[in-house]
């Protein structure tokens, strides 16, 4: 049994079959699966073309607010606070804004800001972070305080710590 590797008959029969039965491998197996595959993935890339349909019809502000020539806009807290906080249905002289001037650390640029909301429901001011957080992908609110007002159902006061990063 040991002298069938020292053969040469058996390399020069077994080492061709294997190299024939490759491609038939490849027909009768990978060949369908690769079809099934891209099938799939045509059919993932029509289910998001639509999706992306239905998001810009839905959130046209996007595009409108976005810069024509590079395609991204300025962040300013004064003015997307307020614009959130509107259509989130807080009242302007319900909203306090305090941000600090821009800080930059290694090659990192940061700008730190602190809102104050009176008198909100829970769900405006969710609305307003949800709002504010998906339009601005590098805004983060490091810190939120809710505090209760006294006989009031569903009235708070909202203290956010925004942090943006350039």
């Amino acid at each position: 049994m040991k002298d069938i590797y020292k053969n040469p008959t058996l390399y020069y029969i077994l080492v061709p079959a294997i190299v024939a039965l490759w491609p038939l491998l490849v027909w009768a197996v990978y060949l369908p699966d690769a079809k099934s595959n891209l099938n799939s993935d045509v059919g993932q890339y029509e289910k998001a073309q639509n999706t992306i349909a239905v998001i810009l019809t839905l959130d046209l502000d996007r595009l409108q607010l976005a810069d024509a020539k590079t395609g991204t806009t300025e962040f300013d807290y004064v003015k997307e606070v307020y614009r959130i906080a509107a259509l989130s249905g807080i009242p302007p002289g319900n909203c306090k804004l305090n941000s600090q001037v821009p800080i930059k650390s290694g090659e990192q640029k940061s700008q730190s800001a602190k809102v104050v909301f009176k008198d909100v429901d829970i769900v405006t001011f969710a609305k307003f972070l949800s709002n504010i957080q998906l339009r601005w992908a590098n805004l983060q609110c490091t810190k939120v305080t809710l505090t209760k007002k006294k006989g009031l159902p569903d009235t708070w006061d909202v203290d956010l710590d925004f942090k943006y990063y350039y």
